[in-house]
């Protein structure tokens, strides 16, 4: 019999994965850590593209740009951009729920990580696998590290990245830089060459072959995901409820200040949550 303290290890190394210096296994995803390397992520929320509502073009040119990259057909870089929980992230995990089957791997970078880009993207050349670098949720400035190592690997130097692989990422801003007030104002710049700080700014999204803008919801697309959501939970709404339903979906809205997808999930869950919590309490008396 194998001794506890074994038991517990082996445990604990099924719980958390040991990081590496490559991806080992045939897991779908890794995450990279800018220290300890490649960590296997065992867990992941994977949703449908048909989960994804009122997305349909960017729902379109990301599949049509992935299936070419799995196809080894020529693709693009991809940068999503736009409000916080519009379904940005959701697309990328839908992509690798969709092309899983057909050999897409993803492996998570955060803005630390991406000072070792050349590191991560080394041992990925050497696997027969296509792989997304999924940068989440990027925001530079314009001096930092991290910045100007994406930029060098996308532009061609410090090799460059291999065949198999392509990066994605999702931004609040559409530059992912700051850009400061000052180069729309009409008042004198300090800047000799303004024009040449802008086209700085702009330079590392333009990189990106493939631009996706996310806009929040109108209300009737916020309410339509609400329902969406409902169903996927199990939890059917009266017809006279609706309306009154409805209300309570907009003013938890209003609440968080962002008619989101994200926020459409979150009142969902907690509506159904109360429902079935009433309902089993109303059972067990």
């Amino acid at each position: 019999m194998k001794h506890p303290i074994g038991r517990i290890a082996e445990a604990l190394e099924r719980a958390f994965p040991p990081f590496g210096t490559s991806p080992k296994g045939n897991h779908l995803a890794w995450a990279f850590d800018a220290d300890r390397g490649f960590r296997p992520i065992e867990r992941m929320q994977l949703p449908a593209l048909a989960d994804l509502l009122h997305r349909d073009r960017q729902k379109a040119l990301a599949e049509r740009n992935t299936r070419q990259f799995v196809n080894c057909l020529p693709a693009n870089h991809m940068l999503l951009w736009g409000a916080r929980g519009t379904g940005k992230s959701s697309l990328i995990r839908a992509l690798l729920h969709q092309f899983g089957g057909s050999g897409l791997r993803l492996v998570e970078v955060d803005n630390r990580g991406l000072d070792r880009l050349p590191e991560l993207v080394e041992p990925l050349a050497k696997r027969k696998k296509r792989f997304v670098i999924f940068a989440d949720d990027l925001a530079f400035d314009a001096n930092d590290s991290g910045y100007r190592a994406l930029k060098a690997l996308l532009d061609g130097r410090l090799g460059g990245l291999p065949e198999n692989v392509l990066l994605y990422a999702t931004s609040n801003r559409r530059h992912l830089v700051p850009e400061p007030r000052h180069e729309n104002d009409p008042d004198p710049n300090p800047e000799l060459h303004p024009h040449e700080a802008s086209e700085e700014r702009i330079s590392l999204s333009e990189r990106f072959g493939l631009w996706l803008a996310f806009h929040p919801l109108s209300q009737d697309q916020y309410l339509d995901v609400v329902s969406h959501h409902l169903a996927r939970l199990g939890t059917t709404v009266p017809i006279a409820e609706r309306e009154s339903l409805a209300v309570e979906a907009v003013r938890f809205a209003t609440l968080r200040g962002s008619r989101s997808a994200r926020v459409a999930s979150q009142f969902a869950a907690d509506h159904a949550g109360r429902t079935l919590l009433q309902g089993a309490r109303m059972q067990a008396r």
